[in-house]
């Protein structure tokens, strides 16, 4: 679980790590993996490294005086992750209809008005949402992808294939929706989830997501018309992996 807090005020920044380690304590969860409290939106920004359901971000809507700063830092979170929890903490409560219009999916809306022990409880009920489900995405599900250096979650049958990088000891996976570069090793890929095929040095795919395969050109097709390589000596394990998902080569 990785905690992310937006606010230019330094006390409410104190108020809010405080509240959250008490909330941790009180229920005897296991620790959060990162607790980071931010004061500028450019810091929060630059700090996301991954995406998935594992990371929530507490935002306070008004940030050095710009009413809808906290909104707008939103849309840039949910462009870079489509799976994190948001929610809203601000005294701005007129605001809530604005959440809707600018599209970001937001978990909740509490108000700094709120008396301590009801925003403990509001605090408490977003993080005990995102703890008891931190274990139920299933394989067959989510692909979940986590190593000394990187950690991300992403729906499995939007995984097209991945590929090395240029970068050295990068992997880029490519999915029906964007391009993801960490670091990782493609043997590392393969060991968390067993549905995923190495077709080639430097390619692991998706057999279910797979269009066409040309067995003469020793090339693999996706529906949004890219392609990656398979090896003379892959090739038989694919075709078999690409028929066992209903496909017909």
């Amino acid at each position: 679980m990785k905690i992310f807090v937006l606010d230019d005020d330094k006390q409410q920044q104190v108020y809010m790590e405080t509240t959250i380690r008490r909330i941790f304590e009180k229920n005897s969860w296991e620790a959060f993996q990162l607790l980071e409290i931010y004061g500028k939106p450019e810091q929060l920004i630059d700090a996301m490294h991954e995406r998935g359901s594992h990371q929530i971000f507490f935002l306070d809507i008004e940030i050095k005086k710009e009413a809808q700063k906290g909104l707008e830092v939103a849309q840039q979170i949910r462009k870079q992750d489509p799976y994190a929890l948001i929610v809203f903490v601000t005294t701005h409560s007129e605001f809530l209809p604005l959440t809707f219009r600018y599209q970001v999916s937001a978990f909740d809306f509490i108000d700094k008005n709120l008396s301590d022990e009801d925003f403990a409880e509001r605090i408490e009920q977003d993080l005990a949402y995102l703890y008891e489900r931190r274990d139920i995405y299933q394989a067959d599900e989510t692909y979940i992808f986590e190593n000394g250096h990187s950690e991300f979650q992403v729906p499995f049958n939007e995984i097209y294939y991945f590929e090395t990088s240029e970068v050295p000891h990068k992997i880029i996976l490519y999915t029906k929706t964007q391009r993801l570069e960490f670091y990782g090793q493609l043997s590392e890929v393969v060991d968390h989830d067993k549905r995923l095929i190495r077709c080639h040095r430097s390619f692991v795919v998706n057999p279910g997501k797979i269009s066409s395969i040309d067995k003469d050109k020793k090339m693999v097709f996706f529906p949004n018309g890219s392609s990656c390589y398979v090896s003379r000596y892959k090739m038989k394990g694919l075709l078999e992996a690409f028929r066992k998902v209903g496909k017909h080569g």
